[in-house]
């Protein structure tokens, strides 16, 4: 499967998923030393090869569509770390409720409340507000300095990395359910993994929880 034909199904995928209401969210992959990213304002579900803008690993657009505002975001994790091959940023409903809640730690705003969450996402930081499209989303991402795959936007949702666009949008469901279980046991008394679990989970799973990044990201 070529690059533009794992986006397109991407962006069906996610729609399916219950991920994208509308025509909000947007996707990219990587291909070699260009990303394939979902132009501005097009319904994910819906997404053409002449929907898809292309640029550089600078962010420049290089071409086809006009680019979504929120290229900065994806540019961001592909400098972070070359092993990403594909970024989804979505409006989820239970992880945009999470993002306007104050987050559980600094280094996740959601908590280990179970097992797959950890083994999968990982720690999830939560990034500060700015308006949709500011460059510094991108600016804020590349410089965190959490080791992450995931982080929560405040008060806008999910942005979500992975090797494939399958093992992303695996990543952005698992996500969402996390939330959705952060915000039902809300306000009673709910029982965490300890941290003796979440290092045991993390470490056999080789998913970030607790560390700061070790990567040399290209700095902007």
């Amino acid at each position: 499967m070529s690059a533009l034909e794992e986006l397109l199904a991407a962006g069906a995928r996610v729609v399916e998923e219950g991920l994208s209401p509308g025509s909000s969210g947007n996707l990219s992959v990587r291909d070699g030393d260009r990303i394939l990213l979902s132009g501005t304002g097009v319904p994910l579900g819906r997404l053409r090869p002449e929907d898809v803008a292309v640029l550089d690993l600078e962010g420049q657009h290089l071409d086809g569509a006009e680019p979504s505002k929120e290229s900065p975001l994806h540019v961001a994790f592909y400098q972070r770390d070359p092993a990403h091959r594909a970024v989804v940023h979505v409006h989820s409903a239970s992880a945009v409720a999470v993002s306007c809640l104050e987050p559980w730690s600094e280094h996740s705003a959601i908590p280990p409340l179970t097992p797959y969450f950890v083994m999968r996402v990982g720690q999830t930081p939560l990034l500060p507000y700015r308006a949709p499209g500011d460059p510094a989303l991108g600016d804020d991402l590349l410089s965190s300095p959490w080791a992450m795959r995931a982080a929560l936007l405040a008060n806008h949702g999910p942005v979500v990395a992975g090797s494939t666009a399958d093992e992303a949008i695996g990543r952005t469901v698992e996500l969402e359910e996390a939330c959705r279980i952060a915000l039902l046991t809300t306000g009673h008394p709910r029982r965490e993994l300890d941290a003796a679990a979440t290092s045991e989970l993390a470490r056999r799973w080789s998913s970030p929880w607790g560390q700061r990044t070790t990567l040399t990201a290209a700095r902007r």
